[in-house]
């Protein structure tokens, strides 16, 4: 990371969409997507929230991160998703191999800062619930995305079935998000008049509070289950 990046930086930052866009472009993105489908430790990292507003800047981060400018709006999305879209698949991937590796010591691990044995917990009951298509779900549910490939290599999950889930699902995210983005930006803008890069905050808050919402019922309705219990 650039000296005058450190400067300045606070761990806070890592939760904002457009830090990574200003100060490490698609190649920042790149790694954030791999670190909280892969690492335990990333499942803070806004996924969501930062391939949506990727999907807005896209034409920009294809041109400074790839140097391509030739491909146009459609051209440059697919690009971006390829190239997001293996970083989750690799991600998830390393998730697995950890999670069949390391399965019983995850679980009578003690809490710390970077890791909760309750979202472990969340992603396995997830994953018990759905099957193999968790591992596609989880990836529209922060904190699940992140443990669910984690549950799958402890419960050691068919290589080839997991894989294809983690194909789909991988794809499916990045591209969803990415296309929304973008072409919510353009819609706004011919029509409304209105630039989306210049509400990203209130864009991102709207994002976190769509796709937290089912992690927090779901945890609330745990909870009165198990008081009335």
């Amino acid at each position: 990371m650039p000296e005058f990046i450190l400067l300045d930086f606070h761990w806070t930052q890592l939760l904002q969409p457009q830090w990574y866009i200003e100060n490490g472009g698609l190649w920042f993105i790149v790694f954030a997507v791999f670190a909280e489908t892969g690492l335990f430790a990333g499942f803070f990292l806004p996924g969501d929230s930062l391939l949506f507003v990727t999907g807005i800047y896209s034409n920009d981060l294809v041109h400074k991160g790839l140097g391509i400018t030739s491909l146009g709006g459609f051209g440059n999305l697919l690009v971006l998703g390829i190239v997001i879209a293996a970083a989750g698949i690799l991600g998830n991937y390393v998730g697995y191999w950890f999670g069949r590796k390391s399965g019983p010591f995850l679980f009578e691990r003690k809490d710390t800062l970077l890791f909760k044995k309750k979202y472990l917990l969340q992603a396995k009951e997830f994953y018990d619930k759905h099957g193999g298509g968790a591992i596609v779900f989880a990836r529209f549910l922060p904190i699940v995305r992140t443990f669910a490939p984690i549950v799958a290599g402890i419960v050691s999950m068919d290589k080839k079935r997991f894989s294809f889930y983690n194909i789909v699902g991988s794809i499916t995210w990045v591209f969803s998000m990415l296309f929304a983005g973008h072409y919510l930006q353009a819609l706004m803008l011919k029509y409304f008049g209105f630039d989306l890069k210049e509400h990203l905050e209130v864009i991102v808050i709207g994002i976190v509070l769509v796709t937290t919402a089912p992690v927090i019922i779901k945890v609330l309705t745990s909870r009165k289950k198990t008081t009335n219990g």
